[in-house]
């Protein structure tokens, strides 16, 4: 490999010839072998965005050579297009502030820069740096890359999952089956029913992210070292955010204080207390479904769900409800990235939280998960789910809760004898009411309707 010399205040260092990162990039690269989590590419992206914003914000506001805006622009596109992913090596396990991730932004659109400019045009601080810190920067790349990932990724995969399920509602109204509580018997309830519940947990968990995102949009760039905003220009910080505001197309604000914007994570540990409702909604959901799909003879059995995967290397015909497992295993991933996103925020000392890269990569992580994991969820099972009526039907008329329809006609306690006498004698509830003499036979049939029994309002 061929290496050239980068120098910064510390001396000089080798970084291979073909890669735009500088000596700052390099120090970190070597001095931080641990795992292999590399910073989010959304992280890059934001980057990107805010380092474009910033150069647009000074050169408005007098502080930055249209040339050298030019230059920095052209680069920031190249990172915000993902065509120099390359040359961003750094793991999450680095400087809690992020400061070498955002040396590594300066310096990659320094280098490239100056290779579009053809001359030594632009300095990664004094330039692409110019009115920022890493301790304003950071923050604010990772609320632009938290609310993209939401807005854009999360956010559709939810709607289509939403809309698959109003269709099995409106597709299955009218099909009655038994309830169940405490995993036991409960009154019926309607297929439809049970699912609009899936479809107003998806809903609900949608209302409570979007409320999440006000905070989100607001922007630390601006409080540069410690919130005072020593160093960047009157209305920088007001510019940068208009400036991010068009080039994302979503309306971030700065924020109305950058010592909070700078040393709380607060905004993120809500948000994210947000998608870990939604993992416990869809863990809920998918532990459903395969509880219902359970058999195929031996289970619940009352839904068919796409068989997608054999299910045994040994039980020839098995198949699983792989998509339910998959689904679950990200709940408990996201459920496990709260801890860290919380512990992580709870850590900020004095002017500054250095704990942002590791609340980041799980917060992003947790979106990934979600938005892909729905995706996969709905495609692959939730849209082929059908009743299946026979055993619906079978298990609702074996239901010994069905007796709780005859409260008002014979007492709560003579029902509990007729449920009673009914299960140890393995015999039907009709059969044991009249035994015992409750009703007469007819008099059952008059008021042992399973089905309205979905539906008691009408």
């Amino acid at each position: 490999m061929e290496y050239r010399i980068e120098k910064d205040t510390m001396g000089e260092m080798q970084v291979p010839a073909d890669r735009y990162w500088a000596a700052q990039t390099q120090r970190s690269y070597q001095n931080f072998r641990i795992g292999d989590e590399v910073m989010p590419r959304e992280i890059t992206k934001a980057f990107g965005v805010l380092k474009k914003a910033a150069a647009l914000a000074n050169w408005k506001l007098g502080k930055l050579p249209e040339e050298k805006k030019d230059a920095i622009c052209a680069a920031c596109d190249e990172v915000i297009s993902g065509s120099l992913n390359g040359h961003f090596p750094l793991v999450v396990w680095q400087t809690g502030s992020g400061t070498q991730s955002n040396m590594n932004a300066n310096e990659v659109i320094a280098n490239r820069g100056n290779e579009i400019a053809g001359k030594k045009l632009l300095h990664p601080n004094d330039d692409i740096n110019k009115s920022q810190s890493s301790n304003d920067t950071f923050p604010t790349a990772m609320h632009i890359a938290a609310v993209v990932a939401i807005e854009d990724n999360l956010f559709p995969a939810m709607d289509k999952l939403t809309a698959t399920l109003k269709r099995l509602e409106a597709e299955n109204e009218g099909i009655v089956k038994s309830g169940r509580t405490h995993l036991q018997d409960a009154v019926p309830i309607a297929f439809s029913q049970e699912i609009s519940g899936w479809r107003n947990m998806v809903e609900k968990t949608k209302g409570q992210l979007a409320l999440a995102l006000g905070g989100l949009k607001e922007l630390a760039l601006g409080g540069t070292a410690v919130g005072t905003g020593l160093n960047a220009p009157k209305g920088f910080a007001e510019e940068v955010a208009v400036q991010v505001s068009e080039l994302t197309g979503k309306k971030f604000v700065t924020a109305e204080n950058k010592y909070h914007a700078l040393t709380s994570k607060d905004e993120l540990v809500f948000a994210h207390g947000a998608l870990k409702a939604l993992a416990c909604n869809l863990m809920k959901i998918a532990n459903d479904v395969r509880w219902l799909a359970s058999g195929p003879r031996d289970g619940l059995g009352e839904i068919f769900i796409p068989e997608n995967e054999p299910g045994s290397s040994i039980m020839p015909g098995k198949v699983n409800p792989t998509q339910c497992e998959s689904m679950t295993m990200v709940a408990v991933q996201v459920m496990a990235n709260d801890v860290a996103v919380g512990v992580g925020a709870s850590q900020g000392n004095f002017e500054l939280n250095v704990f942002m890269p590791v609340i980041i990569y799980n917060f992003l992580q947790s979106v990934r998960l979600l938005a892909d994991g729905i995706v996969s969820f709905e495609k692959n099972c939730v849209t082929g789910i059908k009743a299946n009526k026979e055993k619906m039907h079978h298990n609702l008329y074996n239901s010994l809760m069905l007796v709780t329809a005859l409260n008002p006609y014979i007492g709560y306690e003579n029902a509990a004898k007729t449920a009673k006498k009914a299960y140890k004698e393995n015999i039907s509830l009709k059969e044991a009411c009249v035994a015992l003499g409750f009703l007469t036979a007819e008099k059952f049939d008059e008021v042992f309707r399973p089905e309205e029994m979905a539906y008691p309002q009408k």
